[in-house]
């Protein structure tokens, strides 16, 4: 064999053997890699020497995700923060609310259906205040987080009617800051039309000096109306702050209406959940 193919196979081999050599892998808490050796390791930082090079660097553990060794042993240096925990710090800390969420509520905008279809959004609106005001005065022992203050969380927490769905309850106690939430719809189908019609006449009857009728005028008036009416239901499910479900109920208004009204409904159910006081 030839000394220069000797040379290229040795030297093949050597590149072949480098590549193959394990390395420390250092994730860093930005997603960031870095791949060499660490050759030092501190209670604060470590040093670190990328693989083909020579240069040393100092490297601080608060920036360091976790290591990968050579060996394959995995070492955690920082927790990453959960995604509740994160939102929990964004949300605003009112003044004299208590750190915990204990005995705290929320209701969220109630979601309206008109003919099983989305309704106007003032009606999820009304129904939130109507749910507070009335659970306001029934409540001793727990504290209402009014409905202002509700909404703007939820926005400042990104949370909108369009990706609300995409957040667990427990993800929503945190932004809130509350233990138990307060989920309600309002469905309203119409049930019937009825017309009403109704007319008077009047006639005038003219007479001659002879007591002979010489002219008759007759004149009158309708009057039609016609008057919807409304089948109204609500159905309400309170959470607590790890994600159960405690009580969950719908409730149809006895006769239907002429105004979609559904006040009677909703403090049927509100009567009966497991956080209404007398």
């Amino acid at each position: 064999m030839s000394r220069p193919l000797l040379l290229l196979l040795v030297l093949l081999f050597s590149i072949s053997t480098f590549a193959q050599t394990p390395v420390d892998v250092i994730l860093k808490m930005n997603g960031d890699e870095m791949k060499g050796k660490i050759t030092k390791i501190t209670d604060t930082d470590l040093t670190f020497i990328y693989s083909g090079e020579t240069l040393e660097y100092t490297v601080k553990k608060s920036d360091i995700l976790k290591i990968t060794h050579s060996s394959g042993r995995v070492e955690i240096i920082n927790q990453p923060p959960l995604r509740s925990d994160i939102r929990k710090n964004d949300q605003i800390v009112m003044k004299g609310t208590p750190a915990d969420h204990h005995n705290r509520i929320a209701v969220l905008p109630f979601h309206y259906l008109m003919e099983n279809q989305p309704g106007a959004d003032e009606i999820g609106l009304s129904a939130q205040q109507d749910t507070y005001s009335f659970l306001s005065q029934h409540s001793a022992g727990y504290t209402l987080i009014d409905p202002r203050t509700t909404n703007a969380l939820l926005a400042k927490g990104g949370v909108t009617k369009e990706n609300i769905t995409g957040f667990t309850m427990n993800e929503l106690c945190n932004i809130l800051g509350v233990e138990y939430i307060i989920d309600g719809t309002v469905k309203q189908n119409k049930a019937s039309q009825t017309s009403y019609t109704s007319g008077n006449s009047n006639t005038n009857v003219k007479r001659n000096g002879n007591d002979k009728v010489t002219k008759v005028n007759t004149y009158g008036s309708t009057y039609s109306n016609a008057e919807q009416r409304y089948d109204v239901s609500v159905s309400l499910s309170i959470y607590n702050d790890n994600n159960a479900n405690i009580y969950n109920q719908s409730h149809r208004a006895f006769f239907s209406n002429t105004d979609g009204g559904f006040s009677s409904p909703l403090q049927y159910l509100l009567k009966r959940c497991p956080l209404y006081r007398k």
